[in-house]
């Protein structure tokens, strides 16, 4: 069984260490980063990562930047670490996005099981094999598509895309971040070939299309008006 793999982002090797020894003992896979550039360089190199457990004070880009760009693009659980337990900083963490927030020093075992129970909650709130928005309806299982109950026709790809702007929505995506996703991260074709599909999709889709929202200079979005 593949083990849950979590990013442990701290400038300080040894509370890197220590949260890791923790974890790994729980039977977790630990990835590291000692600042947020490496941090998101991690991120996105690595889509199967299941909780990031974020510093706020870092060089080079503090945790708040960290889990604003995530949050662009992930909706992945994230805990917080801080060295101060403001509650204006808790606050400002869960404006952001934040999951959980723990502030230093901590006991390593509370953390564990605050880890824990972040995953068992992210589980309970995954995307069932059943999604449904504005009268589309996915069977992800079956790879069927219905607007409004009547089925359509969708390519590979073209159904790959719409599970993704479903399980994303009213988060703007830009087209780099979707060719990593459903073209996976190793695709260099053009990014327009995004246009393409879009154009495509929202044309069989009707007019649930406009769900989909062009982000000029950017991407897409997918929020159902």
């Amino acid at each position: 069984m593949e083990k849950i793999k979590i990013l442990v982002v701290d400038d300080e090797s040894r509370m890197r260490k220590l949260i890791k020894d923790f974890l790994e003992r729980e039977g977790y896979q630990i990835l590291e980063a000692g600042d947020g550039v490496e941090a998101l360089d991690i991120f996105y190199e690595n889509k199967d990562i299941a909780l990031m457990i974020l510093d706020v004070m870092m060089p080079r880009m503090d945790g708040w930047a960290v889990c604003r760009e995530v949050r662009q693009t992930s909706t992945m659980p994230i805990m917080m670490l801080t060295a101060r337990s403001e509650e204006r900083d808790e606050l400002r963490g869960f404006e952001l996005g934040v999951d959980e927030y723990i502030a230093k020093p901590f006991s390593p075992k509370i953390l564990v099981a605050r880890v824990t129970a972040l995953l068992k909650r992210a589980k309970c709130a995954m995307p069932e094999d059943n999604i449904d928005a504005g009268g589309i309806e996915i069977d992800k299982a079956a790879h069927i598509v219905r607007i409004d109950g009547q089925e359509i026709d969708l390519s590979v790809k073209e159904f790959e895309l719409l599970v993704y702007f479903l399980e994303n929505q009213k988060i703007a995506l830009t087209r780099e971040k979707i060719l990593n996703s459903v073209w996976n991260y190793d695709y260099f074709g053009d990014a327009r070939t995004i246009d393409t599909h879009v154009k495509k999709l929202r044309s069989k889709l009707g007019e649930k299309g406009n769900y989909i929202k062009t982000i000029w200079g950017m991407g897409y979005k997918f929020e159902v008006e």
